[in-house]
């Protein structure tokens, strides 16, 4: 998959995400949702498992998480602001119901949740040890 196409991907992902090209959320572009809309979504804990760089793609890292028995992969777009070797350990917020995508020829089981403040990205983690694959609510 040519860059252009991942980076079309990853624009179209933080569109859904209600991302503008600062990074801050275009608030007044989003809509509200009803709380039956919002309970549809299956956030979790997962542990950071396994991290690895994608070949060939600088935003990318592919990470095995760990959801409570399951263990599922995950790509995400974090990779010029985290090591993989800082992610291992780390528990962070998934979301875990997100229809499956193969991003440059990797299946992606989920979606990490982080936050952009101008040039920095920080991911959404628990600020006490939890289980994995706990519901957040």
């Amino acid at each position: 998959i040519e860059d252009k196409v991942i980076a079309a991907e990853i624009a179209r992902l933080e569109a859904a995400a209600g991302v503008t090209e600062a990074g801050a959320t275009a608030e007044e572009e989003v809509s509200t949702i009803s709380l039956t809309e919002f309970q549809k979504m299956d956030l979790r804990t997962a542990r950071v498992v396994a991290a690895e760089p994608i070949p060939k793609a600088t935003r990318l890292l592919k990470l095995q998480v760990q959801m409570g028995e399951e263990t599922r992969q995950l790509v995400a777009g974090i990779a010029q602001h985290y090591k993989p070797e800082e992610l291992i350990g780390k528990t962070v917020i998934v979301v875990a119901n997100l229809e499956p995508a193969k991003i440059r020829g990797v299946e992606s089981q989920g979606m990490l949740l982080a936050v952009r403040d101008g040039d920095r990205l920080s991911l959404v983690t628990t600020d006490k040890e939890v289980a994995s694959g706990k519901p957040v609510s």
